[in-house]
């Protein structure tokens, strides 16, 4: 089950980009996710909108997820892209129609929501063969940066969990405080 929400009050600590990038570059998450042009795609943790920024311009419709209006508050005084659209909602109950997401995303917020549920809810609402791509503070991190490595999870933990409701891991990598998979949803 996920833990803690990340704090809105600390906002502005999402908007630092050295301290962002050092964790997930623009061309990482951009290589993981693989928008095209066409695609709907759902940042699922959206927050203020930092890394929905770096995708937006790639795709047709981004949903930016979040639990918290505050965020999208945030992401709506910064300014929101002409295809983003705000959703208020946990990633265990999206609003979102079936199959209806060629892509989606989670940068730094998968420990915050990662339960069956929740893993059962993106499969439902990405189409068969729709890419999904995590990247979260990994269990076997320091600590030092992000939540409380008790909080967080390993690679093999993600993995596991994903490939139970369906998803083909087509790339994993382990890094000192953080972890990136990609996955694809089997066609049913």
């Amino acid at each position: 089950m996920g833990y803690h929400t990340f704090d809105a009050a600390g906002a502005d600590r999402l908007e630092d980009a050295a301290r962002r990038y050092r964790f997930l570059s623009a061309e990482e998450l951009l290589w993981a996710v693989a928008p095209e042009g066409t695609d709907t795609v759902a940042d699922l943790g959206s927050g203020t909108g930092f890394y929905t920024d770096e995708v937006a311009p790639h795709a047709d419709r981004v949903y930016a997820v979040d639990i918290q209006e505050e965020m999208h508050d945030y992401y709506r005084e910064k300014g929101l892209p002409e295809n983003v659209e705000p959703v208020t909602s946990g990633v265990g109950d999206l609003p979102l129609a079936d199959d209806g997401l060629d892509a989606a995303f989670s940068t730094m917020t998968y420990h915050e929501f990662a339960s069956d549920e929740a893993i059962a809810e993106i499969s439902r609402v990405l189409a068969p063969g729709g890419r999904l791509a995590i990247v979260d503070w990994a269990a076997t991190g320091s600590g030092e940066h992000g939540p409380p490595v008790d909080e967080r999870f390993t690679v093999e933990e993600a993995t596991a969990a994903l490939g139970d409701h369906g998803f083909e891991i087509v790339h994993e990598a382990v890094r000192p405080e953080t972890f990136l998979v990609v996955a694809t949803l089997g066609e049913t």
